[in-house]
């Protein structure tokens, strides 16, 4: 691909990527991740408890809040309208369903892991990245339970990420940022494994319908970008053993 985007970036190629391990003090795991000027927060905590409708191994869950001043204007916090924003409800059971799937719940015991993302700033991107940030944190909190004597084994099955795509002005391109984001006729969001399987894939029409043959397209950028992001998860980790 040759074609470059407003930030000079290729179709394929996915924003700056970092990661900051351990950015918080009483997290059993946290991880900072920016990607571009989306920055995530990702705190993993620890319950020796499971919710009533676990009856066997443990549990792993997300929420997921954006701060008022994350974006270009200032939003009301889900507790000043006394409920969860539809989004955000939405994308922390996305988040929750990507992390579980890379858990042997099973190997983790009577417990549950709960992911808090919280988006610092958002400049498009903020849920692929919480659950890529989100992953990281959640390795740690295992090994810090592992650490304590409390696991026998680091109960993870795969690395996870999960990245955008779109198509703007007829193109298709990984790792949407703010402006291509609002701008895109096709909307698409997606999780792989470190085997490059599919654990979700979310595709909507904004603008108008898809064809099969664009919706396999976006599969491959993910695919790419996932990969990169696993490549990095894999060096800030090393190997899950």
């Amino acid at each position: 691909m040759t074609d470059v985007r407003q930030d000079g970036r290729a179709l394929d190629q996915l924003r700056p990527v970092t990661m900051e391990l351990g950015f918080t003090k009483f997290a059993e795991g946290s991880c900072l991740i920016r990607a571009g000027d989306t920055v995530v927060l990702c705190n993993a905590s620890v319950e020796e408890r499971v919710p009533p409708h676990v009856s066997k191994g443990g549990w792993v869950t997300a929420e997921y809040s954006m701060l008022p001043r994350a974006n270009r204007e200032r939003s009301k916090r889900d507790v000043a309208k006394l409920k969860l924003a539809p989004r955000s409800a939405e994308i922390q059971r996305l988040v929750g369903r990507a992390l579980r799937a890379a858990v042997d719940l099973e190997a983790l015991g009577p417990r549950t892991i709960t992911i808090d993302c919280d988006v610092l700033q958002g400049d498009g991107g903020t849920r692929t990245a919480s659950v890529t940030g989100g992953f990281v944190a959640l390795v740690l909190a295992c090994r810090c339970l592992a650490a304590q004597g409390l696991l026998e084994k680091l109960p993870i099955r795969n690395y996870v990420a999960g990245v955008s795509a779109g198509i703007v002005g007829g193109e298709a391109m990984v790792d949407l940022c703010y402006v291509e984001d609002s701008q895109a006729a096709v909307d698409f969001n997606c999780v792989m494994n470190g085997n490059g399987n599919l654990i979700e894939v979310q595709g909507t029409g904004e603008g108008r319908p898809f064809t099969p043959e664009e919706e396999q397209k976006l599969l491959r950028l993910c695919a790419k970008g996932c990969r990169e992001l696993i490549a990095l998860e894999k060096k800030v980790l090393g190997e899950l053993v």
